[in-house]
């Protein structure tokens, strides 16, 4: 499930899982049908 969450006044599309915000509604849905709930690897 996607999250909406507004910040600096934008709206912003949050994976419940992971925590992982994204400016697309369809990115975030994306991104949380292969997330795996962990941190993403990628960020350090």
């Amino acid at each position: 499930m996607v999250a909406t969450t507004q910040r600096d006044g934008e709206t912003w599309y949050e994976c419940e899982d992971c925590g992982l915000l994204f400016d697309d509604r369809d990115d975030a849905r994306m991104h949380e049908s292969d997330c795996d709930g962990g941190d993403p690897s990628y960020i350090q």
